[in-house]
C-alpha cells in the first residue's frame, strides 16, 4: 500500500467545469458537497484506503522564526495556501492507477447548480515512496 494525498485547490489549478466559486453556492449547494465528501470518505473507510481528509478555512498565515522568540507573522506578495488549497484527503491504495481513479471519483463533488464540478486534484505520493504504474 501507498500513501497519496489528494489536495483541493482555490486557485492554482486549471479551471474546473463547473467554475462557481463555493462562496457563491447556496447552503443547499454547500450541504450536498460536504455530504458527497463524507459519502466517499465513509466508502473509502470500508475498503481501508482511507487515512484522513479535512477541508481548510480560508483564515491562515505564514509564520517565521525570527529570533529572540519573536515570529513575525506575514501576509506578503506571493500566493500563501490559504488563498491556494481548499482541503485534502490522504488514502492509502494498492497503485498508483488506483490513486487517480479515486481522485477522479473525487473531482465529480457536486456544486452549483447541484451539477459536478469536475475540479482537478493534485495527486501526490508520499516522500520516499515509488509509484506503481501498471500498463
Amino acid at each position: 500500500m501507498a500513501k497519496y494525498l489528494l489536495l483541493k485547490h482555490y486557485r492554482g489549478a486549471p479551471a474546473p467545469v463547473n467554475n462557481v466559486p463555493m462562496d457563491q453556492w447556496s447552503p443547499e449547494e454547500i450541504s450536498a458537497h460536504m455530504q458527497y465528501m463524507n459519502d466517499f470518505a465513509a466508502g473509502l473507510e470500508k475498503t481501508g484506503e482511507f487515512v484522513d481528509g479535512q477541508a481548510l478555512a480560508p483564515e491562515g498565515a505564514w509564520v517565521r522564526y525570527d529570533g529572540e522568540g519573536r515570529p513575525p507573522v506575514t501576509d506578503g506578495p506571493f500566493a500563501e495556501t490559504k488563498d491556494l488549497i481548499a482541503g485534502w484527503m490522504i488514502i492509502d491504495v494498492d497503485s498508483y492507477e488506483r490513486a487517480v481513479e479515486l481522485a477522479g471519483e473525487l473531482s465529480a463533488a457536486p456544486g452549483a447548480g447541484g451539477k459536478p464540478i469536475h475540479e482537478w486534484l493534485e495527486v501526490r505520493p508520499f516522500y520516499g515512496v515509488q509509484p506503481t504504474i501498471t500498463e
